[in-house]
């Protein structure tokens, strides 16, 4: 499809900014709205509903009677099942539209809302209905005069919060295993990338979803955010975002009602190269492809890259080589690979990290500019800097851009070290030939995800999530069912 064709369907979409809560679409109740705008080009997409404390009161209490009542809960695993691949197949039946909402809304190339998100978040939908039937109980090996039985309860209330880097998939990763476990689900979206959440609660009834299980309400973190993670009757929060909101978040469950506080946060991932990497030009291209994919707006991305010093110039002259190619364009064109900021704050934070980098004496060897700025949109080039020492605010802030420090090593203990030297454990990689090095330095890193010869794989069946302070709990895989159950111990005496 041509550019001509989204730009066409983007004159005449429809967006529907209301909060969705106990199956209907509805204005905040204080009538409060918000503007919606495009990263894109910086137009008006439409007017989002404000919610704040009484919208958030409405959707759970209208959560907790469609959990009391059971019309989700106690339905057979194999029927919620039926209902959840249902809904992973109307998301992809509204693939076009999910994946263009996406771009206008969030500034990512449409051919990536298009292969990653919506078929990532749909996966995702589909993957944990078809799980949620094939969990079993336990038998605790007790004495014979016993029968200790182990089994998984929904925990009730759910709540989650997610960022607007991955609106869809991130949302995908909290309500998957939270409704295939029979909860209810109260969800708010960022209010930079609100649209996807909203029409994904149009599908889930559509595919037989009951109101009250699944409520979404767009809004302002710290009014409809706030009042999530601070409200009595909610039983678990999920949160996925900065650091610094993520300690809020927990600190708000601790003064309500000590509610679960599950949290994934940012990172400031190590890349580090080793000298005998087995393939130099793969790990060039993962090295640069993975910090500019989705414009660097990854908690993942590999923003510090630690090269063996004899490889380093070799290895920046290949990357500069492939840096034109992720030259930011139209979104809407889907031969873009890299799109759009969110929004002219992140992209000012952008632009003040590369001024910082800079003023403090890094090399820039690529980029460091606005650009497309006619468009009216908010791009910046892909940008590296050489010569970064760790204690520099690029290497040890996240920037949450397109923006790649280069730190040279000459000793694998001391990269590994200063790897190792953030408050972040997100994901880090080592590209060697040595298997006993890999598996060494593997064992060293302190991350959730530790990657060797690669970066960037990833699938539903394995848990994402990190180390110190970047965060706790895990998403994906059948792991992040413990978020959203109860173990309960049911003893019998014979």
């Amino acid at each position: 499809m041509t550019s001509t064709h989204w730009h066409d369907k983007a004159r005449e979409l429809a967006i529907d900014g209301r909060a969705f809560i106990d199956g209907q679409r509805t204005w905040s109740r204080t009538e409060q709205v918000f503007d919606n705008l495009s990263p894109v080009d910086g137009r008006k997409l439409g007017a989002v509903a404000r919610c704040g404390a009484e919208d958030v009161d409405a959707a759970v209490a209208a959560a907790r009677a469609a959990f009391e009542d059971g019309r989700w809960a106690n339905l057979a695993p194999a029927k919620r099942k039926r209902i959840l691949v249902k809904f992973s197949e109307l998301m992809l039946k509204n693939r076009e539209e999910l994946a263009l909402l996406e771009t206008l809304d969030m500034g990512k190339p449409i051919k990536y809302s298009l292969a990653v998100d919506v078929a990532g978040a749909a996966n995702c939908i589909r993957w944990y209905g078809e799980a949620i039937d094939k969990v079993y109980g336990e038998i605790a090996p007790t004495p014979s005069d016993s029968l200790a039985l182990i089994t998984r309860e929904p925990v009730g209330v759910v709540g989650a919060i997610v960022p607007w880097n991955y609106p869809m998939l991130m949302a995908s990763w909290k309500i998957g295993p939270a409704l295939a476990s029979g909860n209810s689900v109260v969800l708010k979206p960022s209010e930079k990338s609100p649209l996807t959440a909203l029409r994904l609660a149009d599908l889930a009834l559509e595919a037989g979803i009951p109101p009250g299980v699944f409520n979404v309400l767009p809004g302002y973190g710290n009014e409809a955010g706030s009042a999530l993670a601070l409200h009595m009757d909610v039983d678990c929060i999920a949160f996925t975002g900065s650091t610094r909101v993520g300690k809020q978040i927990v600190q708000m469950a601790g003064q309500s009602n000590l509610k679960r506080a599950w949290t994934e946060l940012g990172g400031k991932s190590a890349n580090i190269v080793c000298a005998d990497c087995p393939d130099l030009d793969a790990a060039v291209a993962a090295s640069v492809g993975s910090i500019f994919f989705n414009q660097g707006e990854s908690c993942n991305a590999p923003s510090r890259l630690f090269v063996e010093e004899s490889i380093r110039e070799r290895f920046i002259e290949r990357a500069l080589a492939l840096v034109p190619g992720f030259t930011p364009g139209d979104p809407l064109d889907e031969n873009t690979v890299m799109g759009a900021i969110v929004d002219d704050v992140q992209l000012k934070t952008v632009m003040g990290y590369i001024q910082q980098g800079k003023a403090a004496g890094a090399r820039l060897v690529a980029g460091g500019e606005r650009v497309r700025s006619d468009s009216g949109g908010y791009y910046v080039a892909p940008t590296i800097f050489d010569g970064v020492d760790s204690s520099m605010a690029i290497a040890r802030e996240e920037i949450f851009g397109p923006v790649l420090s280069v730190l040279s090593f000459t000793d694998l203990a001391e990269a590994v070290k200063q790897a190792n030297g953030t408050p972040y454990g997100l994901h880090a990689a080592v590209w060697t030939s040595d298997l006993s090095k890999a598996i060494r330095t593997s064992r060293a890193l302190r991350a959730g995800t530790v990657h060797v010869n690669q970066y960037d794989n990833d699938d539903i069946t394995v848990p994402f999530g990190g180390y110190k302070q970047s965060g706790n709990g895990r998403d994906k895989s059948l792991h992040a069912f413990d978020k959203y159950t109860e173990l309960k111990t049911t003893w019998i005496q014979i």
